[in-house]
């Protein structure tokens, strides 16, 4: 069963080359759900409110992710190392929901090919799960034109980008690099291209 980690720059299309290779008949794994489940476990609900109070829960008494990311990625003085106390808290736990998966995929769909999803692969650590690394590549301005668009400032993109590896380190350690900068179809050329290598 062959694991492959999609890594990349903020909005530079991971989840859209993840949606290509599932198209082919890979399954996906999408660390940004595993994160959502994670949130909604007692225990880190539990965590946050006592460090933040409950003005981070929505109506319904869920975790808001804006909320939480306005704490994280601040520049204020003093909400210095919110982000480090989440990725402390929430991380162990969705690598063993990761590696979970990937044992029952091992155990019940041997010889699937895998795609792990995960803005901060590398960061995290997930990477050692994989067996090869896909950088996506996207020039800067084009990645901030789309991260407006999802109603980003340029602020909040810089400050989410400086949160994450460097772009270099992670071109550096991928195995394939695919240019995602042009029409859809110029990407599936690419992600086809990789997946017959793996055959």
């Amino acid at each position: 069963m062959a694991i492959i980690g999609i890594v990349g720059g903020i909005a530079c299309g991971k989840s859209f080359v993840a949606d290509q290779f599932r198209s082919l008949g890979a399954v996906v794994i999408d660390a940004d759900s595993v994160g959502h489940a994670v949130l909604r476990e007692a225990d880190v609900r539990n965590a946050l409110v006592q460090r933040w109070g409950e003005a981070i829960l929505t109506e319904d008494g869920e975790v808001s992710r804006s909320a939480v990311a306005q704490r994280v990625f601040s520049n204020k003085p003093e909400e210095k190392g919110n982000l480090a106390f989440l990725e402390d808290l929430v991380h162990p736990k969705i690598g063993n929901r990761i590696r979970a998966r990937i044992e029952a995929l091992e155990r019940d769909r041997p010889g699937t090919s895998v795609i792990l999803d995960a803005a901060l692969l590398i960061e995290a650590e997930w990477a050692n799960l994989c067996d090869k690394l896909v950088f996506v590549d996207v020039p800067r301005e084009q990645r901030l034109a789309r991260a407006k668009g999802r109603g980003w400032s340029e602020s909040e993109f810089n400050a989410r980008e400086a949160a994450q590896a460097n772009l270099d380190l992670k071109r550096k350690q991928a195995d394939w690099v695919m240019d995602n900068s042009g029409s859809a179809e110029h990407t599936f050329a690419q992600v086809q291209q990789f997946w017959r290598t793996l055959d």
